[in-house]
């Protein structure tokens, strides 16, 4: 289910910043980026594995979407011997966030993902969501 859908104005740029993902590869979000999706804990990365479950390669980037896992409170050997590794058989990219530098910037509720509506790099709709299923539709409709 979708827990909000609050618009939000916002001064600063959803774009400009440069993470790292799961293949120690640079992803820096620009202007063409429509959609970002942020879990700020494992159970929001869980639901993203969900909703993007046998899509295929490609299929974020498809819709100009990204998705940020805050991975900041995990302690670093977990994360560099077995989460790290066991993203790299996603179909679909992950961008760390190791510090957060990225994740702090937007709204986060626990057990959530944060899908963040962007048009030339401003947010212009943000939503919370709990549900894969209701995530996979809105992915599909590009928009929630």
């Amino acid at each position: 289910m979708v827990l909000t859908s609050l618009a939000v104005a916002q001064e600063s740029p959803a774009i400009g910043w440069t993470l790292l993902d799961q293949f120690d590869q640079p992803y820096t979000a620009n202007a063409d980026l429509k959609v970002l999706l942020v879990a700020h804990d494992m159970a929001g990365s869980k639901l993203v594995k969900a909703a993007l479950a046998e899509r295929p390669a490609g299929y974020l980037e498809a819709r100009h979407a990204a998705f940020v896992a805050d991975i900041s409170r995990m302690p670093a050997p977990i994360s560099k011997l077995f989460a790290i590794p066991a993203m790299r058989d996603y179909s679909y990219r992950v961008l760390l966030d190791r510090e957060p530098r990225v994740a702090n910037r937007f709204p986060a509720q626990a057990e959530a993902v944060t899908w963040l509506q962007l048009d030339q790099g401003k947010v212009i709709a943000t939503d919370q969501f709990n549900s894969a299923e209701i995530l996979r539709e809105a992915l599909e409709r590009g928009a929630p």
